[in-house]
């Protein structure tokens, strides 16, 4: 196996997971599957067709999009062993949606949107969250280009400028996106 960091530099494998132990950065499969590489856990960005992520989205959702407020994505990539394990209760887990969805209200009178690209494992959200798949894969395309272990956001501002979180998140760095987003 061998080792790379954040800029494609091969490194030990101590020195890799000294920094993954870190959460700063997480591993994601490198070029070959005898290759682990680290990365980023956010990205800064444009895009630039925000009109065509929208109507996508809006025909997905069935539902209009006010073009005056950031769109809010949480993500979720598929059945792993992030967000298939934990002790989480129905209820719990309800609660923690319910503050996420209440902070970003607060602080951009917005709601996010659910997003799946493989909705195995979404059945543990039944009667708490409405989650839609990612339309031709657009968010995928865009934001997400790995699998990131558990579920990734995306903050996306007025203007097609956006902050992409990857892996396992608290509700604060959503809102923290948010509030930058949508200045």
């Amino acid at each position: 196996m061998k080792y790379f960091n954040e800029n494609n530099v091969e490194i030990s494998k101590s020195m890799f997971n000294r920094i993954r132990s870190t959460n700063k950065l997480l591993d994601i499969p490198g070029d070959s599957v005898n290759h682990k590489k680290l990365t980023l856990r956010e990205k800064r960005g444009k895009i630039t067709n925000k009109a065509l992520l929208e109507m996508l989205l809006e025909k997905e959702i069935k539902q209009e999009l006010d073009s005056t407020k950031p769109i809010v994505i949480i993500y979720y990539p598929g059945k792993d062993t992030c967000n298939s394990s934990g002790s989480a209760t129905k209820e719990s887990r309800k609660l923690w949606f319910e503050q996420l969805e209440d902070g970003i209200n607060q602080v951009a009178q917005t709601k996010p949107i659910y997003i799946f690209k493989n909705n195995e494992g979404l059945e543990k959200y039944d009667g708490i969250l409405t989650w839609h798949k990612d339309p031709e894969q657009i968010i995928e395309r865009l934001f997400f280009e790995h699998h990131y272990p558990c579920s990734s956001f995306v903050v996306i501002s007025i203007d097609g400028n956006y902050i992409s979180y990857f892996g396992e998140f608290g509700k604060e760095y959503v809102w923290e996106a948010t509030q930058i987003m949508n200045k």
